[in-house]
């Protein structure tokens, strides 16, 4: 019989994915966190966890960690980081970090409880104030 779980390479990435473990295997499912959503990429060492009665039905469960630590910069105790594509988000000890190419924001956006439109208004105010003195 097959062990639980081993560690894959995928083959064709997305979902369903193509994952190696001795042989090919095609059409695996990838099972994330109720909420979160990830693709693996192919060449990605990942997880694969098997269910049934024969262990016949795989799924990709998580990506191995040294991929990523390997090209990112370390990741403090504590802290999580979701990455995709050329984008990063950091949830630590100091908040919250965006690193990416473009942050888009979409609904209201508020600063300290202030909307973010009042803020830029009332800081272009004081600065035309204090030029015209």
């Amino acid at each position: 019989m097959e062990a639980a779980a081993d560690l894959g390479l995928v083959t064709l990435g997305g979902d369903p994915a193509g994952v190696y473990l001795g042989g090919e295997r095609r059409w695996v499912a990838v099972c994330a966190p109720g909420g979160y959503q990830w693709r693996p990429r192919t060449g990605d060492k990942v997880l694969v966890v098997k269910a049934g009665d024969q262990r016949e039905i795989p799924c990709l469960a998580g990506v191995r960690q040294p991929e990523i630590q390997e090209k990112e910069e370390p990741l403090e105790a504590g802290a999580v980081r979701i990455t995709g594509g050329s984008g990063r988000m950091d949830l630590n000890a100091k908040g919250v970090v965006l690193d990416g190419k473009e942050t888009a924001l979409k609904g209201r956006v508020t600063v300290n409880g202030e909307r973010l439109e009042d803020l830029v208004r009332r800081i272009a105010a004081d600065v035309v104030s204090s030029m015209l003195g």
